[in-house]
């Protein structure tokens, strides 16, 4: 619900993004038109603490990274979230690239996910 059109692969208006809350499930872009577009499969997911999924957007399923974001309660209304994206290493000289292009990604993604956070903690 909060991820931003302009953080898609399309950037098309009413574009969702969903990961399927089980192992094995797929995390993907549908577009408002239909169009579906992979971008990655859920490898744990463990509600309320942990999710990880292998990451392939725009690059072929062989090329995946993972990420792991963890949840951890700090007190009654606040929670500590953790992100790790790995497995650059495995992609050679194009490693670095993915990498820095993908923390500029988090970079622009994170602040609407907590703006979505705070706004749900006060409404």
């Amino acid at each position: 619900m909060w991820w931003p059109a302009n953080h898609t692969t399309t950037g098309a208006p009413g574009s969702t993004i969903t990961f399927e809350p089980f192992v094995g499930g797929r995390v993907y872009e549908r577009t408002a038109a239909g169009e579906e577009i992979d971008w990655g499969e859920i490898l744990t997911w463990e509600p309320p603490g942990r999710l990880a999924y292998l990451w392939h957007i725009r690059a072929d399923r062989a090329d995946a990274t993972e990420v792991e974001i963890t949840f951890a309660p700090e007190d009654e209304r606040a929670c500590r979230v953790a992100i790790e994206h790995r497995g650059w290493e495995r992609l050679g000289a194009r490693g670095e690239v993915r990498r820095d292009a993908n923390r500029r990604g988090w970079g622009g993604l994170l602040p609407h996910y907590v703006a979505a956070c705070a706004a749900a903690a006060t409404g």
